[in-house]
């Protein structure tokens, strides 16, 4: 059955609004709360960003995340219970770069009054992935893009806490001394996770810094821990394209003359193409439980449910396969 076109649906799910808002909040405080008071109401777009609120804002927040774990980001549709949320919230906080080209129709069609923090502000930004950069026609047909996934950058991180901190402060300007300590707290362990991440390749030959992926997401992890990128699954900074048959020969060539050890499947996308090119090019794939996290994070509860355990599993994944 043909969908209708997206704008559409938002539409018709914004019609619901009316009817579910009988139904109560879509905001509840976190369970153990401690804090006395109406929570901050605050919507977050991806897990990552949501867990940033969330070490921010403390018990003085009530999040609600709007894409769940291995959910892919660059394609999402939104719910009514997204629609709901996002009309009874004070604050929308998303991680930008165009991550979430859904969110200005579904802010708009649930009649969000509020203030939306872009996390991104300040980040510098990767301008097209791998794949545009070595295809100067091909970018200028498709026009200038930028890379969104800035978080793989625990230094770019630190700066998109801050802006969540300025948000959450500017809404709630009697809680902001506690959202500057938890600010100061959580930056500390974004230093140690950089620090650690570079202890860590400092072990790895410059040789065997060599990173093929499932799609083009860890550009900017690439560019602070000196990797070389010798390809990905899906030839593009989201996971909509495909390798053409040239391009997967390619591909497979690449891998063999570059040496590279392994490819590495992520958690939000289905393995059995990397699968099909690792047994081409003679090399292993990193999937399953070792399957990186590029747009999402891990269950929650689990140590990879936050964004501090996720990238130190990427790290660690990584390192131990390009060492054996």
């Amino acid at each position: 059955m043909k969908h209708p076109p997206r704008p559409v649906r938002i539409a018709a799910l914004a019609a619901l609004i009316t009817v579910m808002a009988g139904c109560g909040s879509a905001t509840a405080e976190p369970a153990g709360s401690t804090s006395a008071g109406p929570k901050l109401a605050v919507v977050a777009t991806t897990p990552e960003v949501a867990d940033f609120v969330r070490n921010i804002g403390g018990d003085d927040v009530a999040v609600t995340q709007i894409i769940k774990p291995n959910v892919d980001p660059h394609d999402y549709e939104p719910t009514p219970a997204d629609l709901q949320a996002i009309a009874s919230a004070k604050l929308v906080v998303k991680n930008g770069v165009g991550l979430e080209e859904w969110l200005d129709r579904t802010i708009e069609s649930a009649g969000f009054t509020g203030t939306v923090v872009d996390s991104s502000q300040d980040v510098t930004l990767r301008e097209g992935g791998h794949h545009e950069e070595e295809g100067a026609e091909h970018a200028e047909e498709e026009g200038e893009e930028h890379d969104p996934h800035i978080w793989h950058d625990p230094r770019n991180a630190k700066l998109m806490v801050t802006n969540i901190q300025k948000g959450l402060a500017a809404a709630e300007p009697a809680k902001a001394e506690t959202f500057a300590k938890n600010l100061a707290t959580y930056s500390a362990e974004l230093d140690k996770l950089d620090a650690d991440n570079t202890a860590a390749w400092a072990k790895i030959g410059k040789a065997d810094r060599k990173l093929v992926t499932n799609h083009d997401a860890f550009g900017y992890y690439i560019a602070r821990y000196d990797l070389e990128f010798v390809g990905s699954v899906i030839p593009s900074l989201d996971t909509s394209a495909e390798l053409s048959a040239a391009q997967l020969t390619d591909l497979v060539a690449k891998i063999k003359a570059t040496g590279t050890k392994a490819i590495f499947a992520e958690s939000s996308l289905p393995p059995k193409t990397a699968e099909a090119i690792a047994q081409q090019a003679g090399v292993k794939v990193v999937a399953g439980e070792d399957a990186l996290f590029g747009d999402s994070l891990g269950a929650p509860g689990s140590p990879e449910g936050t964004y501090l355990g996720a990238e130190r599993h990427n790290t660690q994944v990584i390192v131990d396969a390009l060492a054996g």
